[in-house]
């Protein structure tokens, strides 16, 4: 999903990093893209880290193992590479941080009575022993995979289904049997399988090599926060604020999503107020504000005239830090668009995170129609499995205090706020799998940002998901089913979608690969790549 373009991320926070675990609080975290490769004649070959390519710099929780900053990327083999120099480490094997995720060679506390060529060797041992020349096939394993809850096979048949996975070299069959390894806190199977993976993760290869990194990635991150290694944080580098901001446009061009959400919520604004004289919108995570560019054109041409709009703006450290700026950069933007289309025009700026919105903070004035607008916002909120605050619910009872004339959301169609961290896993792989593959079709591998878009906008999330829980983990997404609820509960009523947006959006949808797809089911839009929802739109009052 935790996700736009300059516009708003659903997921992605930019803060200073200091003294804070890796991807585990709504700080930004850059992954340097620079790689190592070099032109063999036959398309670029990235050549695997030798001893003096350090796989990352972590910071340790009692020794700090680096005096300078550094930067971080995937290696070819999906890796963490240090470009700091590496001759402020010394050379030792057993030392070197190139051991940093505790593989066979480390001193890691996983494996201290083991030598990495002992493991091996009992690996291979039992390998041979089970499988034979006539090993069954992974029809078995297959099958267990499709139904992550009851993925607990035997022991050894566990083991031979893992042997099989690596013989063939299936990545997802040996991504999913690491992490229902650290689900059992078999931590030296999965330490072994994170060695296997590094083998085969890339985050030039194709789409599910390079979620196949990040994933990994997660993987580390989420043995490294549970106390198995010595280190508390990764230092990156952030990008500039423009640069950013770019790598957001192009995620927002390539894929149609964000178009999607702000388009359905727009026409199911523009249809409630098509009568009102003076409009209030209150937008709890507006961002660049892109979102009412359309709107506003549109109710410059309305019959009649356009209405008086008053926008409140809520902002988030994402965006904040995207535009290199405050709100009164998206007031300013607003407010001179909506003077060329001679629309009156207000913008209130509310500089707060969602969890501290008070009432006094979204200046609601009587004699306005009030809109409200959650769009990739809501999932930030923990809810009370989190708190006892419960934010999620608070806020929709706090709006539903304002008697608002439509409430929109918009959110990923995904499970992962309540699930325990192996079902969680499963979703996450499933859900990005189709928005990796979906990238793809648009944005060649040869494209020279593709590496940057997905680390800054899309890897965070997916690694803060995997690897946290409790209060650090802040991507907490719901399947529309579980919204519905909510609101619900909350006092609304469904609001029920134009048909006119469902055309517009149809020929959105023109313009981008025929494998998109748009359902309009109980009275909610779902966009999906192929088989998969991954955004769901509806609207309340």
């Amino acid at each position: 999903m935790q996700a736009s373009e300059q516009h708003r991320n659903s997921s992605m926070y930019y803060q200073p990093l200091q003294q804070i675990e890796a991807y585990c609080l709504p700080q930004y975290r850059t992954l340097n893209p620079q790689l190592y490769y070099h032109d063999g004649g036959h398309g670029t070959q990235f050549s695997t880290p030798s001893s003096s390519e350090l796989y990352c710099t972590l910071e340790s929780s009692s020794v700090a193992l680096y005096n300078s900053p550094s930067t971080v990327s995937f290696s070819p083999n999906g890796s963490p590479i240090s470009q700091q120099d590496s001759q402020s480490y010394p050379p030792d094997q057993y030392h070197s941080p190139e051991n940093t995720y505790g593989s066979p060679m480390s001193g890691s506390c996983i494996t201290d009575d083991l030598s990495s060529f002992n493991l091996k060797h009992k690996l291979r041992e039992l390998e041979s022993v089970m499988l034979g020349p006539d090993s069954d096939n992974l029809d078995s394993y297959d099958s267990a995979i499709s139904n992550g809850n009851n993925f607990v096979p035997l022991e050894m048949d566990g083991w031979k289904q893992t042997m099989v996975a690596i013989s063939s070299k299936n990545l997802k069959h040996i991504l999913i049997a690491c992490a229902k390894a650290i689900s059992d806190d078999d931590l030296l199977m999965a330490q072994w399988l994170m060695d296997e993976l590094r083998q085969m993760v890339s985050v030039s290869g194709d789409p599910f090599q390079r979620l196949g990194a990040y994933m990994l990635e997660g993987l580390v991150a989420r043995l490294a926060a549970s106390g198995s290694s010595i280190y508390k944080s990764l230092r990156c580098k952030e990008p500039e604020s423009a640069e950013l901001l770019s790598y957001m446009h192009i995620l927002y061009e390539v894929c149609p999503y964000f178009k999607f959400g702000y388009m359905s919520a727009n026409g199911a604004i523009a249809e409630a107020m098509k009568d009102e004289d003076r409009v209030h919108i209150i937008d709890f995570q507006i961002g660049q504000g892109s979102q009412w560019i359309t709107l506003i054109q549109a109710f410059a041409a309305r019959p009649g005239g356009p209405p008086h709009i008053r926008i409140t703006g809520i902002d988030d450290s994402t965006s904040a830090y995207a535009r290199g700026g405050g709100l009164h950069i998206v007031g300013r933007r607003l407010s001179k668009l909506a003077e060329h289309f001679k629309v009156p025009f207000e913008f209130h700026a509310a500089a707060i995170s969602g969890c501290d919105v008070q009432l006094h903070n979204l200046g609601v004035r009587p004699g306005e129609a009030l809109a409200v607008n959650f769009a990739f916002m809501l999932h930030h909120m923990p809810d009370e499995s989190v708190s006892t605050q419960n934010h999620r619910d608070r806020l929709l009872r706090l709006v539903r205090s304002l008697s608002p004339k439509v409430v929109t959301l918009v959110e990923q169609e995904s499970n992962t706020n309540t699930a325990a961290f192996f079902p969680r896993f499963l979703e996450t792989l499933d859900y990005y799998t189709a928005m990796f593959e979906s990238i793809d079709v648009t944005l060649s591998r040869e494209h020279k940002e593709r590496i940057n878009v997905e680390q800054h906008c899309l890897a965070r999330d997916l690694v803060n998901i995997i690897a946290c829980e409790g209060v650090e983990r802040v991507e907490r997404h719901e399947v529309l089913g579980k919204w519905r609820s909510r609101f619900a509960m909350a006092g609304f009523t469904p609001y029920p979608l134009s048909s006119l947006v469902n055309g517009t959006i149809k020929k959105l949808l023109e313009n981008y690969s025929d494998r998109y797809r748009l359902q309009e089911r109980d009275g909610a839009l779902y966009l999906g790549w192929m088989n998969r929802d991954l955004v769901a739109s509806c609207a309340w009052k």
